[in-house]
């Protein structure tokens, strides 16, 4: 059985490379981690045993445990998915909480800091890097990068009379059962691991159905239809809002360590209810304890001193009533850009005053 510490281990893990940008590069021997490069495949004029060499040594760089390992040396696509999946993730927290005052501060300590306790903030990134590895895993078995599986193949559409399957339809069910087991399974010995994953599985990547219309003048006696994911963005603004409405239970916390304890039901829900388990049945963040104010400097982040922010949005809010500073500044922008024949995109630099506002420490 997997436990909460190597859900965190893992995630610590790869939000670290995640902060760097970190992608899989090819060069002549193995993939190196780099800050720049896109995500790439492998390629295709490597031998057999040299690709084989590079695939083992991207999983080696993500310091996995021994199970995790495994099964990302099982399929060469696996390593450069994980990496893609986290860079994801993280994206998008930091797009959800841009405005504030824990903008998903993810650097060295603070990171660490946050995994080991039950915040609110600590539920969203265990739900968000699990959403984000479904999404990036599925995505990847209809683009034809893993070699274990390939599109979905079990439409369950209604009307199915009227549709012809086709196109490549996002394999969810492959990366749901993926991601279940790379992350572990639910102990019933450690509560902490339980409300953890519990959040890892508390929504599931958004499926849409695609089709299109064959027939005579564009008549749609045939349609050509398959699944879809939805695109991540509105996976991030749902978790957003669990986030916004989460379930705190109750639990003990050893001050000494920051660890949580022992968890109770949620306020205002019998001990009985739903059995002798304290976590709700329905798909909602929980969490163990309440969040700091991330106003000041903390072991969970840097405060919110000097942070920019917008003055009739939200400068009150992240500055903490203690005040912003605002600063008169000329920038230098593209502006009236326009395509020329060919290719290239041609632009005047436009000159203009504009003012900025920075929380006061």
């Amino acid at each position: 059985m997997l436990d909460g510490p190597l859900l965190a281990r893992w995630l610590a893990a790869a939000f670290a490379l995640t902060l760097l940008l970190a992608a899989l590069r090819p060069s002549a021997a193995y993939f190196g981690l780099t800050g720049s490069e896109p995500l790439t495949i492998l390629p295709l004029t490597l031998e057999p045993e040299a690709a084989a060499q590079a695939h083992y040594k991207a999983c080696d760089r993500l310091k996995l445990e021994r199970k995790q390992r495994r099964m990302c040396r099982r399929d060469p696509g696996v390593a450069e998915t994980l990496v893609e999946a986290v860079s994801m993730s993280a994206l998008e927290c930091q797009y959800q909480f841009r405005f504030e005052r824990w903008n998903c501060t993810l650097e060295g300590r603070y990171r660490a800091s946050l995994l080991k306790r039950g915040f609110k903030e600590t539920a969203f990134l265990y739900a968000i890097s699990s959403a984000g590895l479904t999404h990036a895993l599925a995505k990847a078995c209809s683009a034809g990068r893993m070699e274990r599986c390939t599109c979905d193949e079990a439409p369950d559409l209604e009307n199915r009379e009227a549709w012809q399957w086709g196109g490549c339809g996002d394999n969810l069910k492959y990366s749901s059962k993926f991601v279940k087991e790379f992350l572990g399974r639910r102990s019933s010995k450690d509560l902490r691991a339980r409300v953890d994953f519990h959040n890892n599985l508390v929504i599931k990547a958004g499926v849409e159905t695609t089709c299109k219309c064959h027939g005579v003048s564009g008549s749609c006696t045939v349609r050509t239809c398959w699944r879809q994911l939805a695109p991540f963005h509105e996976v991030g603004k749902r978790l957003k809002h669990k986030y916004e409405t989460a379930l705190k239970v109750g639990s003990t916390t050893n001050e000494a360590t920051g660890e949580a304890g022992a968890i109770s039901p949620p306020r205002g829900r019998a001990a009985g209810t739903g059995g002798s388990d304290p976590l709700p049945r329905t798909p909602e963040l929980v969490h163990l304890d309440d969040s700091p104010s991330f106003c000041l400097a903390s072991r969970f982040s840097p405060g919110t001193a000097g942070r920019r922010c917008h003055r009739e949005k939200n400068c009150e809010s992240i500055c903490c009533g203690r005040g912003h500073n605002t600063q008169s500044r000329v920038v230098t922008r593209p502006c009236q850009c326009q395509v020329r024949w060919c290719c290239y995109v041609e632009c005047r630099q436009c000159t203009q005053r504009e003012e900025v506002y920075t929380c006061k420490g």
